[in-house]
């Protein structure tokens, strides 16, 4: 299993390709199955450690993302002819090392920024074995062998009946998220605002976002894991989702729906396939929708949003699927 290494696998906050990479490496171990992941040195895992790359590069500034990225590259193929498969979670680059070993290789393609990353992509599908986290993330260019939605480790979200009368934004504070689209629409309603991820964007957060933090109405919190996370995304009356891309899953969608908390989410991307509208939140266009949904909130069961999280997000599923995708390329 070929881990990224922009942060430790798996992430103390942020990190969620990391993220997901620990989830299925740990998953697969517990069902049997003989993981080595490749990843940074102090990352944490139930099967067998490699690595070489002292830490993250986006957690110390000591490390150089291209030199240990491809020392990284190097310590995992130098041992390809040890593995029935190699399982890239770490993008292309791997890819050009693909033709050199015989060992099969699947790539779970964490989102397909855009059609210039197609030279890394096209060129190898007769070898590589891409996986797509969506059906909104397929390149009608490319050839896949799956669409694997993420999982999450259900029992880790435990459910929340009640909620409260606040709203909450979680993920990075960049233009793409929808932070302050989340502030407007919180400022509509009256509502309170809990924010918490890592800031991205430092000028967006400093013009668009921080002057309207006021400690009250909209607090930012930066960002939360571990106990703390879990309180936020059961704790809120709806997550606001209001991304303006088109984003590939949205693992804090899934965390949410667990503790029972409906999504308020902008209707693009693979939004409609994590959301049933009407049912476990409400899929919009623009901030007046998404000020009329939360009107509509006490409609919403949040005992149905951890019903479908438990059916359609646990890890065991993602598990099992990659583990019927690898036997129909092991035959």
């Amino acid at each position: 299993m070929l881990a990224p290494i922009s942060w430790r696998t798996p992430p103390r906050h942020y990190g969620p390709w990391e993220l997901v990479t620990s989830l299925l490496t740990e998953a697969l171990v517990a069902k049997g199955i003989n993981v080595t992941l490749f990843a940074t040195q102090d990352s944490i895992t139930a099967g067998t450690l490699a690595a070489v790359v002292p830490a993250g590069y986006s957690e110390d500034p000591a490390v150089d993302a291209k030199v240990w990225e491809f020392r990284h590259l190097a310590h995992l193929f130098d041992r390809a002819g040890e593995f029935d498969l190699i399982h890239n979670q770490a993008d292309f680059p791997a890819h050009a090392f693909s033709h050199l070993v015989p060992t099969p290789m699947v790539t779970t393609i964490h989102g397909f920024s855009s059609d210039r990353i197609l030279p890394m992509y096209k060129p190898y599908e007769d070898r590589v074995h891409y996986v797509a986290i969506s059906q909104a993330d397929r390149s009608p260019q490319l050839r896949y062998a799956a669409t694997i939605h993420h999982g999450i480790p259900i029992v880790d979200f435990p459910f929340d009946p009640q909620g409260s009368e606040d709203l909450l934004f979680f993920g990075r504070i960049h233009p793409d998220k929808g932070a302050r689209e989340a502030i407007d629409v919180a400022k509509a309603t009256g509502r309170r605002l809990l924010m918490a991820g890592i800031v991205q964007d430092e000028g967006y957060y400093r013009e668009q976002v921080e002057p309207l933090i006021d400690g009250d109405q909209i607090r930012y919190d930066g960002p939360l894991g571990g106990e703390a996370r879990v309180r936020a995304l059961g704790g809120a009356k709806a997550l606001l989702h209001l991304i303006n891309f088109d984003e590939p899953f949205g693992l804090s969608v899934a965390e949410a729906l667990a503790c029972g908390t409906p999504v308020i989410a902008t209707n693009r991307g693979s939004m409609p396939e994590l959301i049933g509208h009407g049912v476990t939140g409400f899929l919009v266009n623009n901030s007046a929708e998404a000020i009329e949904a939360i009107g509509q909130l006490d409609g919403i069961d949040r005992a149905a949003c951890r019903r479908a999280a438990e059916q359609r997000f646990s890890v065991d599923r993602m598990a099992d699927e990659y583990l019927a995708l690898y036997r129909r390329i092991l035959g």
